[in-house]
């Protein structure tokens, strides 16, 4: 790793693979663990000219002015909704739903490592380091990042990551929480991911907004399919989810517009080996 400036935390920096050579830079105090920053770019052009604008090394700017001169196919630039959707997210705190989770984080038993996919603001994140060990937040949005850092808690970090990448490889978590982002990513291929990362415990909602995302996932999931999965990958649901939920969630997006969902929430643990016995 390359560390070119430093203040708490390293502020910019390099970190690179030592099987494959990639190169990943810190910006901001932000490691972004992208494999491909050509592919991430081509939808985030206006990111990569804030990042030239506020990088300070040279290095690191080289590396990004790369990445965007070999984007193959520019595609919608989502930069600026992703910067909108940080400030919903930021007047839409104190729901009934973020209730219903400091509720259950602070029922189960600390976990000493936690990941969270699609940490956003940290919001929820924050909510769990109040009650277990380190806590990793992932998102591919850097301005919902850098809202992230504001938390400053001393157990708790985020990276821009895809979670389909598998950004800590075969790392295993005490507790992994996936909060309405079914929507978003493959589910399938997603809770595959997740099911192999847990080692005890397994945090997810969703609102099953498929409609109402505009590009949504080839394969849609309900509540049912989800349970069924997640109970095949060997878990089994406690602490009275094994029954869909209508949880409360409000976004506040604008004086005149409010997004109300109504958000199901599943909580799992690992079956123990006599457990996954029975249950064959």
């Amino acid at each position: 790793m390359e560390v070119f400036e430093k203040g708490m935390e390293i502020v910019e920096g390099l970190l690179s693979c030592t099987s494959c050579s990639s190169m990943y830079p810190i910006i901001l105090s932000i490691p972004i663990l992208v494999e491909d920053l050509s592919s991430f770019f081509s939808i985030r052009t206006k990111l990569g000219g804030y990042f030239l604008l506020n990088v300070k090394n040279q290095k690191i700017k080289s590396l990004i002015k790369k990445s965007l001169q070999s984007i193959k196919k520019v595609g919608e630039d989502t930069t600026d909704l992703e910067k909108n959707w940080t400030e919903i997210y930021k007047k839409s705190r104190y729901s009934v739903f973020e209730g219903k989770i400091k509720n259950i984080v602070r029922k189960l038993p600390k976990c000493s490592f936690v990941i969270e996919h699609g940490c956003s603001i940290g919001t929820m994140s924050d909510i769990m380091a109040k009650h277990h060990g380190m806590v990793f937040g992932i998102d591919t949005s850097f301005f919902a990042l850098l809202e992230a850092k504001k938390h400053e808690v001393e157990n708790m970090d985020f990276f821009l990551a895809d979670s389909l990448s598998r950004p800590f490889g075969s790392m295993k978590f005490d507790l992994v929480v996936s909060l309405n982002i079914l929507e978003l990513v493959e589910p399938l291929k997603f809770l595959k991911i997740i099911g192999t990362q847990s080692g005890r415990f397994l945090l997810l909602s969703d609102p099953y907004d498929y409609d109402g995302r505009k590009n949504s996932v080839k394969t849609r999931l309900d509540e049912k399919t989800l349970r069924t999965s997640i109970r095949q990958m060997g878990f089994k649901l406690i602490l009275g989810t094994v029954k869909p939920s209508f949880i409360s969630w409000k976004l506040n997006v604008n004086s005149r517009l409010e997004l109300s969902y109504k958000v199901d929430l599943v909580l799992a643990t690992v079956l123990s080996k006599q457990e996954q016995i029975e249950q064959k």
